[in-house]
């Protein structure tokens, strides 16, 4: 293992972005605060923000390590599903509006688990641009549902705005894990 690879400035964002996940949910625990939703975005919003930094020195540093290519998903999915699962929590997603929830965290389950299947038979399975696209309108719906209530009084409709936008995001979920699925059934109808 490269100690210099492995202690990159990519792989300290992956990481800061695995960090900020129980710091996100300590705020969300008093959701009634404003101040402990604010934070929340603003944690929230840099270790989004660190999603696109990671890969992007990554790729201009030539400094992409295996742990890089590991842990960058799994961050990914440890924010947006731990945000989903607070926000239904504190009731910020109920009604119909879980479902979006529910469609993104099975597809983030069944993807992981189609690409580990198809990891041990060396097949790769590129991120598509528009999954890129999806996680963008995850992470900008979840902005917006973090800011909740406290939002709802900066940005009338914040809180509208952000249940739409998680809604879109499911939509855009739905389409790029088909988009997987479908290239990964060859494989999977392999027996």
């Amino acid at each position: 293992m490269n100690v210099s690879t492995t202690f990159s400035l990519p792989n300290i964002l992956t990481f800061a972005r695995i960090l900020a996940v129980p710091a996100v949910v300590a705020c969300l625990l008093w959701p009634e605060l404003e101040t402990a939703r604010w934070t929340a975005l603003g944690i929230f919003a840099i270790a989004a923000i660190t999603d696109f930094f990671d890969g992007y020195l990554a790729r201009r540093w030539n400094l992409n390590s295996a742990l890089g290519r590991m842990l960058d998903p799994i961050a990914d999915k440890l924010l947006v599903s731990v945000c989903i699962l607070m926000l239904a929590l504190d009731q910020t997603l109920n009604g119909w509006h879980i479902w979006a929830g529910v469609i993104i965290l099975c597809r983030e389950i069944l993807v992981s688990g189609l690409r580990e299947f198809l990891a041990q038979l060396q097949v790769s399975v590129p991120v598509t641009n528009l999954a890129k696209w999806k996680t963008t309108a995850q992470l900008i719906a979840l902005g917006f549902l973090l800011a909740g209530h406290a939002g709802d009084k900066v940005l009338p409709y914040n809180t509208e705005i952000g249940l739409t936008l998680l809604w879109v995001s499911a939509l855009l979920t739905l389409y790029t894990g088909y988009d997987y699925f479908r290239a990964g059934m060859q494989y999977l109808l392999d027996d």
